[in-house]
């Protein structure tokens, strides 16, 4: 077998397990209306407003893929929807709550946002806004 076949073919194998955890983690597509019904009911929503060709993006989803891990509690408190930058930044759920930018989480609970980060990727900072859920909750 080709060495370098080898080595990319285990590399594939070995970030395998992490792609499929990432994409089960129980982020939902946003869809208009589903925001609002979340916060209705009850829930704490957190707002990712990313875009597939970001780089910011692709490493706040890493590092909130990460937290969620180590910290089921998060998952158990918080609803997690992703909305398209391309699709949705001239929507209504963009514009009514000035979002300046794709990269930016916001954390709502009711009709309050508990906390935004616009861009920064910093674990600890992005820790500090999804505990904001659990001292709310």
């Amino acid at each position: 077998m080709n060495r370098r076949i080898f080595i990319a073919s285990a590399a594939a194998a070995l970030s395998a397990p992490k792609l499929l955890l990432a994409g089960s983690m129980g982020t939902i597509e946003y869809a208009p209306g589903l925001i609002k019904d979340k916060l209705a009911a009850g829930e704490t929503v957190l707002v990712d407003y990313s875009a597939s060709w970001c780089g910011t993006c692709k490493r706040q989803e890493q590092v909130l893929s990460e937290l969620r891990t180590s910290n089921p509690e998060f998952d158990k408190n918080i609803s997690f929807v992703k909305v398209d930058w391309d699709t949705y930044s001239s929507h209504e759920v963009t514009t009514s709550r000035k979002i300046p930018r794709r990269s930016t989480l916001i954390l709502l609970q009711g009709e309050e946002e508990l906390g935004r980060i616009v861009a920064g990727t910093d674990s600890d900072q992005i820790k500090e806004l999804l505990e904001l859920a659990l001292v709310e909750s």
